[in-house]
């Protein structure tokens, strides 16, 4: 398998008052098609090193690669072309455009990156909507939807563009129980059927022992990367 995102000792500080590490050299390597939990307590660093993996925070020490290209020279139209083709993003709080159609919001990565006509863009968004349940609410505003189905608007807003991973910082944190539930079950389809890479942060370690591999993370730093070890099913009789 190849290999997607590469960061070699990742530092983020912020030195705006008293130097504060949100990330301290980190070093890690996901490939395609992994299921991937980012643990730790709270303010152990683990959104912080999210955003940067996904481009959307800049680190202030060591190296990062996206599909094998080098973000350090990127300036920030090219850090942007790179989110918009190679990242989808799922957050706890959906960031939905209240005054946008569902369609309307999932369509919006798409004619940021250009690629397709207009009528390609409403097909995918169709075709997106539809495969997660939502062919109902494409006219709809999210203001109109269940927390559970405005997640579900999200994940399609992610993979509006096809990238090959996902990132989604407590993309079940705000949910009930059930949709919380419905939400994992879509991601987890989405690397084993989708062949898509799932990075998710969570605090929910009954989630993260369904994953197949946990980053832990403690005071900004990397504290281990194991593979889960699931349960072996009952045997009868």
């Amino acid at each position: 398998m190849s290999t997607l995102i590469e960061a070699r000792g990742l530092t983020r500080v912020l030195t705006e008052t008293v130097p504060v590490t949100l990330v301290s050299d980190v070093t890690v390597s996901i490939a395609e098609h992994e299921f991937v939990a980012v643990t730790g307590p709270s303010g152990s660093g683990k959104s912080s090193l999210l955003y940067l993996l996904g481009l959307l925070d800049h680190p202030t020490g060591g190296t990062l690669a996206i599909g094998g290209r080098d973000a350090g020279p990127m300036g920030e139209d090219e850090r942007a072309a790179t989110r918009l083709a190679m990242l989808g993003f799922v957050f706890q709080f959906h960031f939905l455009l209240p005054e946008f159609t569902v369609m309307e919001n999932v369509v919006i990565p798409m004619r940021r990156l250009g690629r397709l006509s207009r009528p390609a863009m409403k097909a995918r968004g169709e075709e997106l909507l539809t495969s997660l349940g939502l062919q109902d609410h494409m006219r709809k505003t999210p203001d109109q939807l269940s927390g559970g189905q405005r997640q579900r608007v999200a994940i399609a807003r992610s993979l509006a563009n096809d990238p090959p991973v996902v990132l989604a910082d407590e993309p079940t944190g705000s949910l009930d129980s059930k949709s919380s539930e419905q939400v994992f079950l879509i991601l987890e389809q989405l690397v084993r059927e989708r062949g898509k890479t799932v990075v998710a942060v969570t605090h929910d370690l009954s989630l993260a022992a369904r994953m197949d591999r946990r980053l832990n993370m403690v005071d900004g730093k990397l504290a281990s990367d194991e593979k889960v070890e699931k349960a072996e099913p009952a045997q009868s009789g």
